[in-house]
């Protein structure tokens, strides 16, 4: 994994989160549970730039395990944004590593932590080897 001078992954992407009235809680906080749809929608968002499939029927990604530090409260307005890092490559999955920070300032860690995802065969639900698209895009982040 390709890290900078202060020591931080390289991210493979980072996108800036709308945070919505909605999404807080009684204590005008963002809701624990509305974290994981933000880092849900990142993940999402990363693969859709990537130039190729990387899922059909044959093989689809399943989130395995997940794991949220609440470091700092978001509370509303906020800008955020989610920063994803490779953890780990392996031969049908791939832990992401996500950081949720404050835009202005990247040192305002909101939470941090990660999730493994499979990809899966849609009808038998087994383990297939990563999509090649998958590959070749953490190759190009960790070389950047």
């Amino acid at each position: 994994m390709s890290t900078d001078a202060s020591n931080t992954p390289v991210p493979l992407f980072i996108t800036p989160m709308d945070v919505r009235w909605q999404d807080m809680d009684a204590y005008r906080h963002v809701n624990n549970a509305n974290y994981l749809v933000y880092l849900q929608e990142a993940r999402l968002q990363w693969l859709q730039t990537l130039p190729g499939k990387w899922y059909s029927e044959e093989g689809a990604p399943v989130m395995a395990h997940s794991e949220i530090n609440y470091r700092l409260p978001i509370e509303w307005p906020a800008d955020i944004q989610i920063e994803l890092f490779v953890n780990r490559l392996g031969n049908s999955s791939m832990t992401v590593g996500h950081r949720i920070v404050d835009t202005q300032d990247a040192t305002k860690i909101h939470a941090d932590g990660s999730v493994t995802v499979v990809w899966i065969d849609t009808k038998t639900g087994r383990p297939v080897p990563l999509p090649q698209v998958i590959r070749d895009a953490v190759a190009d982040a960790q070389n950047a």
